[in-house]
């Protein structure tokens, strides 16, 4: 955080060096799943889970607050600011952070254990799940602000808000994905999070007034990537290894980003070329259809007595 605050953002090179080491940072996730899950049973799991998934709220916080730092006291302020908060977590984790008694350690390497993992169904199955779901949450978070001006004419200040308040939605129901999975499975509920998905695709891609059916459907797609996202993994500790969950959750989280990646280059090359945001919408609902069709066949079967 210290090299791409300071020195990092010097050049195309530069940053993308920084953004390899804070890829490596972002590990943590992966880390965190099967730490968290070790400590609580089967049927907690999902809510665990879902609580510790809302850490993707600090997208909401870099967003309102990073360009007014920025503005403020200087290029190298948030990074600066970061740092000291990571440093203080980093204390606090080393403190109090202790692995669930009886955790196994592996022994395999690191090449057999990444091959075995990407052999497994699941891993693909909910790399898929995870692209739709927390890429989308991602790609909305990136792209919305520009969305909201280009399409309806907001000013910046006016777009960023609502797109925090976007992430914040989609970071409450991140744990709720998870508590209605414990509850109901997370194959329902990543089903029922893919039809709202698509159904607010559709409505949107129509361009309605902002107000109030815009909203609501920017809403809901908020309500539905986030719960989604969390019942992903919820999924995955159902039905990955014990011994391959971090591995299984590191392939799910960069399938997750890169699922958020692709669809803002799509929609503003779509806009470039048709000077409309429907096509991209579209396709959008068009994946969401994809995904629910396997979720609630082939992937109800696989999950049926877990």
């Amino acid at each position: 955080v210290l090299y791409v605050g300071l020195a990092g953002h010097s050049s195309l090179a530069a940053l993308l060096a920084g953004g390899f080491l804070l890829g490596i940072g972002g590990t943590s996730f992966a880390v965190g799943v099967p730490f968290v899950n070790a400590w609580f049973p089967p049927e907690r799991r999902g809510l665990a889970i879902g609580v510790f998934g809302m850490g993707m709220g600090g997208t909401a916080i870099s967003a309102l607050s990073t360009v007014r730092l920025v503005d403020a006291y200087g290029t190298s302020a948030p990074f600066l600011i970061t740092a000291a908060v990571l440093a203080v977590y980093a204390v606090a984790a080393a403190l109090l952070l202790r692995d669930a008694p009886g955790r196994a350690v592996p022994t395999e390497p690191l090449a057999r254990r990444l091959a075995s993992t990407l052999r497994l169904g699941t891993t693909w199955q909910a790399s898929a799940l995870y692209a739709v779901a927390f890429g989308g949450y991602v790609a909305f978070s990136v792209y919305l602000p520009t969305y909201l001006k280009t399409g309806y004419g907001l000013t910046q200040a006016d777009a960023a808000n609502r797109m925090a308040g976007f992430v914040l939605l989609a970071v409450a129901m991140r744990p709720v994905g998870g508590w209605l999975s414990d509850r109901i499975g997370p194959v329902r509920v990543v089903t029922g999070t893919l039809v709202v998905v698509l159904a607010a695709a559709l409505v949107q891609s129509s361009a309605p007034a902002l107000t109030p059916v815009g909203t609501a459907a920017f809403l809901s797609l908020a309500a539905a990537l986030g719960a989604g996202s969390g019942a992903v993994f919820a999924l995955v500790a159902l039905l990955a290894p014990a011994n391959r969950l971090g591995s299984v959750t590191g392939v799910v989280g960069a399938a997750g980003g890169l699922g958020g990646f692709v669809p803002p280059l799509v929609m503003g090359s779509l806009y470039g070329t048709y000077g409309s945001y429907a096509l991209g919408l579209l396709l959008l609902g068009a994946v969401a259809a994809a995904a629910l069709t396997y979720t609630a066949t082939r992937l109800r079967r696989t999950a049926v007595g877990r």
